[in-house]
């Protein structure tokens, strides 16, 4: 077991190992055993962040043509759907080289823009590495100057799959073998990021150039009424809006365009990027000096504050007629703090809407962009 912790809060969490790290070390050990005909109860790996495991190798097989084996993945106090599960590699003699492949259970990339090509096994460049390093190191140790393959299997993954984001960006069969580190921090949002990446480099490489982020259900149901053409290529960030946004800067959008339902998005008024209410909450702040400007009434600023949810407070605005001339206020807001995020850079945008009252507002630049990406998107 990794005795490795990070600090959340108060919290204190036990790191664990990537799918990278668990194949790499069982090809470590199988490639060891291939060489030598005997068993390897243990294996060390360094990780890319520079942390040392000592790993137990499970399920040995070693016969005249290649020898096999297991590690369990540790994810430590992260609740990863990849926890326990046995990430085997076979090695097989070659005539030269080492080469890498999936077998049972790693998924294949079906669609361009992820960080393998077509066709390729989903195991990530830097577990390839890994691997490849691993296997070297062996070769070195033994004097060995024949080829390796190495072939990388979770049978677990084709049961796991379909709980992933893998079908969504187009890896079928299973699951990927990812890790840029090697180490798993508990809580650590890394992984759903980089999930955000990859989408948003998918459609970059459909030479999709005006990108469509929409921040959770409410958003996809306002997509299927509005612009049901857009649901299949539209980027899902969550609460991480200014992480997509800094994602599609590096990728050279043109623009960005935001809709999502006011209580998320109203927050974008003040400048906040993560709309977790554990990062920041302030709707009713902002509503509040929003609806100040428009010149509402105070005893309806009165009771803004004590709203539990963001259609409540416009329904109390509705009720003086508020609501227009606030959400114009909220609209240049967004558009300022969305403008200071990119830096001239690329053209933004956002639409927010309500269950209750529809579409509340767009930003300046709205229109444009959804004329754009109903273009491109049909295109």
């Amino acid at each position: 077991m990794l005795e490795e912790y990070i600090y959340k809060g108060k919290q204190k969490l036990r790191c664990g190992y990537t799918t990278g790290s668990c194949a790499a070390a069982a090809a470590k050990a199988a490639c060891e055993m291939m060489i030598t005909g005997e068993n390897v109860d243990t294996v060390e790996l360094m990780t890319p962040k520079g942390i040392l495991l000592n790993l137990d190798v499970l399920d040995i097989e070693i016969n005249t043509s290649f020898a096999s084996c297991a590690i369990q993945k540790d994810s430590g106090d992260d609740p990863d759907i990849t926890n326990g599960i046995f990430v085997y590699a076979k090695c097989e003699k070659i005539p030269f080289g080492i080469e890498i492949d999936g077998g049972v259970g790693i998924g294949r990339v079906t669609k361009s823009g992820l960080d393998q090509p077509v066709g390729a096994a989903a195991i990530n460049s830097v577990p390839r590495k890994m691997i490849e390093n691993a296997v070297s190191e062996i070769c070195e140790k033994y004097d060995f100057h024949s080829g390796v393959k190495i072939t990388v299997s979770i049978p677990k993954g084709v049961e796991i799959a379909d709980k992933t984001f893998n079908p969504r960006l187009g890896i079928v069969g299973g699951i990927s073998v990812i890790g840029t580190t090697g180490i798993v921090e508990p809580m650590s949002n890394t992984a759903l990021i980089e999930t955000i990446r990859t989408e948003e480099k998918m459609l970059k490489a459909q030479n999709i150039n005006n990108l469509l982020l929409t921040v959770g259900n409410y958003s996809k149901t306002f997509l299927a009424e509005k612009m049901p053409f857009a649901l299949d290529k539209s980027v899902t960030c969550s609460n991480f809006i200014g992480e997509a946004i800094d994602c599609a800067l590096e990728l050279d959008f043109e623009s960005v365009l935001i809709i999502g339902h006011i209580g998320k998005l109203v927050k974008l008024g003040a400048g906040i990027m993560n709309t977790h209410s554990k990062q920041a909450d302030g709707r009713m702040d902002v509503l509040v000096t929003c609806a100040v400007l428009a010149d509402a009434d105070v005893n309806v600023l009165k009771k803004l504050p004590d709203c539990a949810t963001v259609d409540a407070a416009l329904a109390e605005l509705d009720k003086v007629g508020k609501i227009e001339d606030t959400a114009k206020i909220l609209m240049k807001r967004t558009q300022h703090y969305l403008d200071a995020k990119v830096k001239g850079e690329m053209k933004t945008a956002a639409v927010m809407f309500s269950d209750k009252f529809g579409i509340i507002g767009k930003t300046e630049f709205a229109d444009e962009l959804i004329t754009k990406i109903t273009e491109e998107y049909n295109g």
